[in-house]
């Protein structure tokens, strides 16, 4: 498989500066999207944090023989980057007072061969467009999911919840944090959407996949959705991630292009 990317991050219409922080590596077609938290600029500093870390450890891990890991080894090394990457920012917010209380979510793509390996920690979410149907593929790790999954509270009742935005998990707030990590198989066609909170605060899926279907090119389709959240009030910042993914060409034999076939 090869992969189209396109990524957009807005602040916004209420807050003065965006605490989000994307990453790309296409190279090693992978992915990182992080919502930042914290008083002042730290919410900055650890979504910054996170991104760079992952892209540059998991990307050099890559490049020296990752596409050939199995499996297991990839899921290993993902863990092992947001793991490390988790220490530097409860380091810093614990030795800097300016940064106390920093943490992020973040959600994370490795695109290898026919699998995609896509891991998060919180509410920033991946979604998958395929043959016109969307579907959410990570599930949040919030008070709210919870609340959902042990049935104390409807889906139509969650739409209109004010705690939203209370994460379970999240990179920086305590020494450990756990991954979550999951493979599916990658089909021609496939659109991958990353996104924060600010997003999918703002719409529903309905939306968001109606602006998917029918907006143009990646860039397109960003900015729609970016507008539409913004359209929607904007109260936080807005980032998103497509990856778009196409079957490798197969090259003709000789004889075959001599036959036009």
């Amino acid at each position: 498989m090869t992969f189209e990317y396109f990524f957009l991050t807005d602040p916004g219409l209420v807050r003065d500066n965006n605490e989000d922080s994307v990453s790309l590596d296409a190279d090693n077609q992978i992915v990182v999207l992080a919502d930042g938290m914290g008083g002042y600029n730290a919410g900055e500093v650890a979504s910054a944090m996170a991104t760079t870390f992952i892209k540059t450890e998991l990307g050099r891990w890559m490049a020296e023989g990752g596409v050939d890991a199995s499996v297991r080894e990839l899921r290993r090394a993902m863990e092992i980057c947001i793991d490390n990457a988790n220490r530097s920012i409860f380091n810093a917010a614990n030795s800097n007072p300016q940064y106390a209380g920093m943490g992020t979510t973040l959600v994370m793509g490795v695109f290898v061969g026919t699998r995609a390996m896509i891991g998060h920690v919180g509410d920033s979410r991946c979604y998958r467009m395929r043959e016109g149907s969307f579907t959410q593929i990570t599930r949040d790790h919030s008070l709210l999911q919870e609340q959902i999954d042990a049935g104390l509270i409807s889906l139509e009742q969650a739409q209109y919840a004010t705690h939203k935005n209370l994460v379970t998990r999240a990179l920086g707030v305590e020494d450990t944090v756990l991954l979550e990590v999951n493979e599916y198989r990658i089909e021609d066609e496939d659109l991958y959407l990353f996104c924060s909170d600010g997003l999918s605060d703002m719409m529903g899926d309905e939306r968001i996949a109606a602006i998917l279907i029918t907006a143009g090119t990646l860039e397109e389709k960003a900015q729609a959705l970016v507008d539409a959240a913004n359209d929607c009030g904007g109260r936080d910042n807005i980032s998103v991630i497509l990856a778009y993914a196409r079957s490798k060409p197969v090259r003709k034999g000789i004889l075959s292009r001599m036959l036009g076939k």
